[in-house]
């Protein structure tokens, strides 16, 4: 999930500093969601939509 996300960041130039306080943002807004809505965290949600159909 993260990985391929990370490596486009770097294709695109992003420094190693700003690729670890994105990957931080997107973290708290994840942990953020899951706790405001009190379901279980689910993967499969965050993958674009090509992707999660993809998955088994």
């Amino acid at each position: 999930m993260l990985q391929s996300w990370r490596e486009r960041l770097v294709a695109a130039g992003k420094t190693k500093m700003a690729i670890v306080g994105a990957a931080m943002h997107k973290l708290i807004r994840i942990v953020y969601g899951v706790l405001a809505s009190g379901q279980q965290y689910d993967p499969t949600k965050l993958l674009p939509p090509k992707l999660a159909s993809a998955t088994p």
